[in-house]
């Protein structure tokens, strides 16, 4: 069950590499404890103490009756789609994070900003997020397996997580309702932040899931370090989403590694605060690779963006409708080449696996990629 910076160890080996601190040096990060995961941030009861509600996120409220007779109520972004055709287009601001590890930590610095991704143009990892089907309307998301074949239902040439969020209503109206639409604008790139890294909060150690080194930090210091960018950035307001990004970055909680991504809301809807925080990895196959830990984010973001639709399911009390698929192959993601890249989507669950009525899914799936066979336990 996902709860608020919770999750449990799964034993693996770590190797040291030249230039890179031993996990077994530091109390903080106990040796062989790696688990690939996302969680939910710590609690924020109030909204930022600097910032008025200037506006607010469009959205919406629903409710469905689940298979065990529970009255679901949630809050989604974008308009009702069983009311409204419109599109919903939704501001983003992404917040580079620079990550500096001096000498007794690792002696490396992971910047979003200057890396150059050999294996994706040599852009940065910034420009690789934004030209990404997450913010591209490049892609036909028309499947052609699965039960369905060959007579699937056509999402439409979009953003993923619109393709996501019209395949979750699509028996509500938004097979019929052509312009339903939820999409980000092209994202606003901020000023890059830095956080110099402490010894007693993270340091640098070889990915556990792939090559080379990645930077590990505390997500209580980090998350600390996100409310006082928001608090002293004046483009952010409860009606735009914040992104934060790193490079080859795992997070880390109670000495337990490794966390992908999080997002979470300071404040209440329909006012809050919510943002969002994925780090982009650019070992092959590993966890968080390219933009697998963002589309995990995003979706989630979308489908409750304040960290309050709470479920009936042994394994998730929220909905967080990315968690269910994140430890299949690939952990959850599937791959799409765009402008000859090939970037890695994690698939993200239905409301029926919840325990909404099927009828209301595209193609009668509990999963965008039709990878999720049942409902949740508890339903």
């Amino acid at each position: 069950m996902k709860k608020r910076l919770g999750a449990l160890a799964l034993l693996a080996a770590a190797v040291a590499l030249p230039g890179m601190v031993s996990a077994a040096s530091y109390p903080s990060l106990k040796p062989g404890t790696f688990k690939p995961m996302y969680v939910v941030g710590p609690k924020h009861a109030a909204p930022l103490n600097n910032k008025l509600p200037l506006s607010e996120l469009t959205q919406w409220n629903g409710s469905f009756t689940d298979l065990k007779g529970n009255n679901i109520t949630f809050t989604q972004i974008g308009t009702n789609p069983a009311t409204t055709n419109t599109t919903t287009t939704n501001t983003v601001y992404i917040i580079p994070i620079k990550m500096v590890y001096g000498s007794t930590n690792g002696n490396m610095t992971f910047d979003p900003d200057k890396v150059k991704l050999t294996n994706n143009h040599d852009r940065s990892v910034t420009k690789a997020i934004i030209d990404s089907p997450l913010f591209q309307s490049n892609i036909n998301f028309n499947p052609q397996y699965g039960s369905c074949s060959p007579k699937c239902v056509d999402l439409g040439t979009t953003q993923y997580e619109d393709a996501f969020q019209r395949g979750t209503w699509w028996g509500n109206d938004v097979g019929t309702n052509t312009d339903y639409h939820v999409v980000f604008a092209s994202p606003v790139v901020l000023k890059e932040q830095t956080i110099n890294v402490t010894s007693s909060d993270g340091k640098v150690i070889s990915n556990p899931f792939g090559s080379g080194n990645v930077g590990t930090m505390d997500i209580n210091s980090f998350d600390s370090a996100l409310q006082t960018f928001m608090t002293k950035l004046k483009q952010i307001n409860p009606g735009v989403l914040p992104l934060f990004v790193t490079y080859d970055i795992y997070l880390t909680e109670g000495g337990q590694c490794c966390i992908g991504g999080y997002h979470d809301a300071d404040g209440s809807q329909p006012s809050g605060q919510t943002y969002s925080y994925a780090t982009y990895v650019d070992s092959v196959g590993a966890f968080s690779q390219d933009v697998s830990a963002f589309s995990h984010e995003l979706g989630e973001w979308t489908d409750d963006p304040f960290v309050d639709n709470n479920v009936a399911c042994d394994d998730n009390s929220i909905m967080e409708v990315g968690d269910p698929l994140e430890g299949g192959a690939n952990y959850g993601a599937y791959p799409y080449k765009d402008k000859n890249f090939t970037y890695n989507l994690q698939s993200l669950v239905y409301m029926d696996y919840f325990g909404a009525p099927t009828s209301d899914d595209a193609n009668k799936w509990y999963a965008l990629q039709d990878d999720m066979s049942h409902v949740c336990p508890g339903q």
